[in-house]
């Protein structure tokens, strides 16, 4: 009996299976001046303690992705150790801040299965859900994943597939307790713009991109403890290439959204989201952002807004998501569907 784990393939998945999945991770001070040095992100919420207090938020926060890579990491052996690929997320929702000293633990429920027509992979849908020590739900979420098969030759499961929602409502949205933007600092967050100022079908350039490098993305996947083969080992593809992980594209591309969207403070939820394409070392990513709703909560000045949120390979000025054909436009790496919240 082998004492290595060579992880799971497609056909050890049966709907229904619960893993708890190991390692629990304590969030640190490190991991927030780590994500600063690998993301441009420069929202006043997460970066600045006084501004945190001043909205009802202390300890400060560290950012919401930080909590979700490590919370994703820890499924990564059980899940997509040998993936193709990480293919979208849904229903997901931010329950509460993350502090440093929060420790974070995942289990993961198998929702979905379907063999892929090729006969050598499948695609597995898991519920996640991140509790941290005192068994609070910090995280929860949906996401799907093509994992190779071990053997090409084995029966396909029976095809379950599961119905989710397209956006989780307004009303629905878990405001964290205490947050006031009634007395906002405009100066400090580094933009004027408030809920209001936002219109639905509204699209904002980020204008700025950063070029991705090998060294700085497997730094970051590992950080998180995502340990999947095809992001450091030039033999898990067939191209040779590392593949980037894609919660590394979403950090760039939220903190990208900075510039038009500083005062989107706190991301409370991820509706959907895919990868529509690889991304690799070499590749430069812009983001550009659409309003699709914007909405109030009970929470004192706190508003919402719904974007879609695109990161490109290379600039795309004129904002493009899909082509004629109905099929992701080309240099479009990821589309994400998010509810952040904002001053009204």
């Amino acid at each position: 009996m082998s004492k290595t784990n060579a992880g799971n393939f497609f056909e050890d998945f049966t709907v229904g299976q619960v893993i708890e999945h190991a390692t629990p991770r304590t969030v640190t001070e490190g991991d927030r001046a780590l994500y600063g040095a690998l993301y441009p992100s420069r929202f006043a919420l997460s970066s600045s303690a006084e501004f945190a207090a001043a909205v009802g938020l202390s300890p400060a926060p560290v950012d919401e992705l930080i909590a979700f890579h490590i919370a994703f990491g820890k499924t990564v052996p059980d899940i997509s150790l040998n993936a193709v690929a990480n293919l979208g997320y849904a229903e997901c929702r931010f329950h509460r801040p993350v502090t440093t000293g929060d420790t974070i633990r995942t289990r993961s429920e198998v929702i979905g299965l379907k063999q892929n027509s090729n006969g050598r992979t499948g695609v597995v849908h898991v519920r996640s859900t991140a509790t941290n020590q005192r068994d609070d739900v910090v995280i929860d979420w949906v996401r799907w994943v093509m994992v190779n098969k071990r053997d090409a030759g084995s029966p396909a499961p029976e095809t379950v597939v599961p119905e989710l929602s397209a956006v989780v409502a307004p009303e629905d949205l878990v405001i964290p307790e205490g947050l006031d933007f009634s007395a906002y600092d405009h100066v400090a967050a580094g933009e004027p713009h408030r809920a209001g100022d936002y219109t639905v079908g509204e699209k904002i350039d980020h204008v700025d991109g950063v070029t991705l490098t090998d060294a700085e993305h497997m730094l970051a996947t590992r950080l998180w403890q995502n340990t999947a083969k095809v992001h450091f080992n030039t033999e898990a593809r067939p191209d040779g290439n590392r593949l980037v992980y894609g919660g590394h594209i979403i950090s760039l591309a939220r903190a990208l959204s900075f510039n038009g969207l500083a005062n989107a403070q706190l991301v409370a939820a991820i509706n959907g989201g895919s990868h529509a394409a690889p991304a690799f070392a070499g590749d430069t990513v812009y983001a550009w952002s659409e309003v699709l709703d914007v909405a109030d909560t009970a929470a004192p000045g706190v508003g919402a807004l719904r974007l879609r949120l695109v990161a490109t390979k290379g600039r795309d000025e004129a904002m493009v998501l899909r082509g004629d054909d109905g099929k992701y436009a080309a240099g479009v790496l990821l589309d994400l569907d998010v509810w952040v919240l904002v001053p009204r």
